[in-house]
């Protein structure tokens, strides 16, 4: 699929870029700032190493930021993952006569971390072992599940007998899903009990760490069976690859690679984290970014500049990707940056003021408005862009008051969504009734967003003419079409999928009442009959105990959403109504973050939050009910739904490039979420991000994140204005 990234044209009849008045061209030199300010309203919680201990959106720019050379990317313009052409110069794939998939991959040569250190294919083969090791469980990680893996099971197997003193087998020694074959070349084979995946080269997501500052005295090795972490001294008896090792260099308040990640591989460099604000300063040793985006809206001037440079092979012929497209990299320009939290209320004021250079993520209405408001008086532009995630409210999943499915729906039905929604986002918001943002290419797909992949393939298209373009049509599944019967059957194919059965909860008290009654919820504090309109709370004997829904919600304290749901006929007086008291408890975001996460013990039956999805979204790994080997901790709702879990499975184990039957799997986990609802999802936005206007060549429209746009931007003074549309409203129907 093509131009997955493009802004839904039925979103907003606004501009992509809302350009400020033309700044005067100053006949002394421009200055620019000493550092870029960025503020987002969202703190940043410090695991800026791995989502392993959390997954704040604001750590994940920032990880985006200083961690580099990934072996794979996900491609804007094919809407896939693909290998990063200026970290992978060759790659093969093969299957073996067991169905494993075998990738043999050749690495750049000139790869490097923030200190000089060369970055080899030893480096990867840590990250590897590290992420999964028991030891980084030991110290309250949520490890990485890489079943996915060849050889995992016996490999984790052994890492456990020789953490408690038992001798390991050999067959259990190594990691024999991947080798290294020298320092710029290994292979990796994925198990094939785990495919199909639908994205499966995104299992190789890997990112260099580096050992001698993560697991100094430690080693990889590959006797030719796989790779294992061992003692660099081999005269040591004792074991230095530890827990204790990785509390001290991981997790150290003022050292630890968590928060305070010294030697890194990507753009920019951590200098300093106070827990509000941090600084970054360009790495020199980065050789740059790929670029990849030929998405509308998207500049040359960097190019101009001096900052896009060809990416050559060691022939000097300029590399090209996987689907013949000239590669090229992007050094950093801007020197110095600064993240910090800043607040819905006095952020357009900071920006105005020059105390703000770049507010990312804007979300609360009323603050858009008034920044667009003031644009004119204020020396900046806005740029705007529908979200890949939603707001919601999740439940302690496992608690008694809220693990009946009855009652979960109940609470839905006194939820005014479309109220607080229209109230919190204004006009850059829709109400969500499933597990999806605005954004995600599948939501996009079924309403129009996007046009459906399916080609026809041209009348003159012999097989064996073209080897390229024959490993794309054999690889689509159902992307193209040989006949017009073939191509109007697959269209109506697509225009048949819809989410129509998805239930939208508004507020039906009688509905909600009676599904209280219905589940045994009858009986008022006293253990007698519930009265309705004499009694308060419903109550309910499990177990031998009274249980009352007497609830509480989290929310992060200044959350205007809160105001709302006290609002008459928004929320928590519908809930009072039907006999649910429910309590609203402030928080600071980083608390309940811990809370959401399991990192402390949660207080609250409920938790009001937002989330950004990763690219590719796997709900196996969110709503899995697997509790033998872990799998739990990464299931931030404790949901226990076995359907549930099966229909995320399912939709994992598709073939790649099969989008109609991912979609409609998709479609399908959709509906049992709606039904079941682990969270009752509310909304999904429109973002905005608003910029001085000396801030040139920011396209955050054709990047992921803030901090990879940020790349490609510098400081100049603006020449000119572009020419500015109405804004307009949504549409009704998504």
């Amino acid at each position: 699929m093509r131009n997955i990234k493009k802004l839904l044209s039925v979103l907003l009849a606004m501009l992509m870029i809302a350009q400020g008045p033309a700044a005067a061209l100053a006949e002394e030199e421009y200055i620019p700032p000493e550092e870029l300010i960025v503020g987002h309203t969202t703190i940043t919680k410090g695991d800026f190493f791995t989502e392993m201990f959390g997954n704040d959106t604001s750590d994940i720019d920032v990880r985006a930021l200083i961690h580099g050379y990934n072996l794979v990317n996900w491609d804007q313009n094919q809407g896939v993952y693909v290998f990063d052409p200026s970290v992978v110069v060759q790659h093969e794939k093969r299957a073996d006569s067991e169905g494993n998939h075998i990738y043999y991959i050749v690495l750049a040569e000139d790869l490097e971390y923030s200190d000089g250190t060369p970055i080899t294919a030893w480096d990867y083969a840590f990250s590897l072992l590290l992420m999964m090791s028991p030891e980084m469980e030991q110290i309250g990680a949520k490890i990485y599940r890489a079943e996915h893996l060849f050889g995992y099971s016996e490999y984790i197997s052994g890492r456990l007998k020789a953490i408690r003193g038992e001798e390991v087998p050999f067959a259990e020694k190594s990691l024999t899903g991947v080798d290294v074959i020298d320092d710029h070349q290994l292979m990796i084979t994925l198990n094939h009990e785990f495919l199909p995946y639908f994205f499966e080269l995104g299992l190789l997501l890997c990112v260099p760490y580096p050992i001698h500052v993560i697991a100094p005295g430690c080693k990889v090795y590959d006797d030719g069976y796989g790779i294992y972490i061992g003692n660099e001294d081999l005269n040591n008896p004792e074991p230095a690859f530890t827990a204790e090792l990785l509390k001290k260099t991981i997790l150290d308040p003022d050292t630890g690679y968590n928060s305070h990640p010294s030697v890194v591989s990507g753009p920019y460099e951590l200098t300093g984290w106070d827990g509000t604000t941090a600084h970054f300063k360009i790495n020199e040793h980065y050789k740059g970014m790929w670029y990849h985006n030929s998405l509308p809206g998207v500049s040359t001037a960097s190019y101009a500049e001096g900052k896009m440079v060809p990416l050559l092979d060691e022939d000097g012929t300029q590399r090209k990707d996987d689907y013949g497209a000239a590669c090229y990299l992007i050094k950093p320009s801007i020197e110095r940056i600064a993240f910090t939290e800043v607040s819905n209320d006095t952020m357009i004021g900071e920006l105005s003021e020059g105390t703000l250079h770049l507010i990312n993520k804007a979300t609360y209405g009323p603050t858009i408005m008034d920044g667009m408001a003031r644009r004119d008086e204020g020396n900046y532009s806005y740029q705007n862009y529908p979200r890949i995630g939603l707001a919601f409210a999740t439940f302690t999943y496992d608690w008694p008051t809220v693990h009946e499915e009855a009652v979960r729906q109940a609470i839905a039905w006194c939820m005014d969504r479309d109220g607080l929604t229209e109230k919190y986002c204004t006009n850059f918001g829709i109400t969500v009734d499933g597990y999806y943002g605005m954004e995600q290419w599948e939501y996009q797909l079924i309403t129009g967003g996007i046009a459906y992949p399916v080609t026809q393939l041209a009348e003159d298209y012999r097989p064996g003419q073209n080897a390229d373009y024959d490993t794309m049509v054999s690889n689509s599944v159902n992307r193209f079409a040989r006949t017009d019967e073939e191509y109007e059957a697959a269209l109506e194919a697509w225009k048949a999928l819809n989410l129509n059965k998805l239930v939208h909860y508004g507020v039906n008290l009688e509905k909600a009442a009676a599904l209280l009654e219905e589940a045994g919820w009858n009986l008022n504090e006293a253990g007698e009959a519930f009265r309705p309109g004499t009694d308060a709370i419903r109550c309910k004997e499990i177990d031998g105990e009274l249980v009352k829904l007497d609830l509480s919600m989290l929310y992060p304290e200044g959350n205007h959403m809160a105001e709302y749901m006290q609002e008459e006929g928004m929320f928590t007086d519908n809930l009072a109504k039907v006999g649910i008291r429910m309590t609203l408890v402030p928080a600071p975001m980083q608390d309940l973050l811990y809370a959401y996460y399991r990192q402390t013990e949660r207080t609250t039956d409920m938790i009001y939050l937002a989330t950004n999805f990763h690219v590719v979204v796997d709900p196996s790994i969110t709503y899995s009910t697997d509790t033998t080997v872990g799998h739990q901790v990464w299931n931030n709702t404790y949901s226990d739904d076995e359907e549930l879990y099966e229909l995320a499975v399912d939709l994992r184990k598709t073939e790649p490039y099969d989008y109609y039957t991912y979609v409609k799997k998709w479609i399908a986990f959709q509906e049992k979420y709606n039904e079941v609802l682990p969270t009752i999802p509310v909304y999904s936005n429109v973002y905005f991000d608003f910029l001085i206007n000396e801030l040139q060549n920011y396209f955050i429209t054709a990047q992921v994140t803030w901090s990879q746009a940020i790349v490609m931007a510098y400081f100049g003074l603006a020449e000119e204005s572009v020419e500015e549309e109405e804004v307009g409203e949504f549409e009704e129907d998504f």
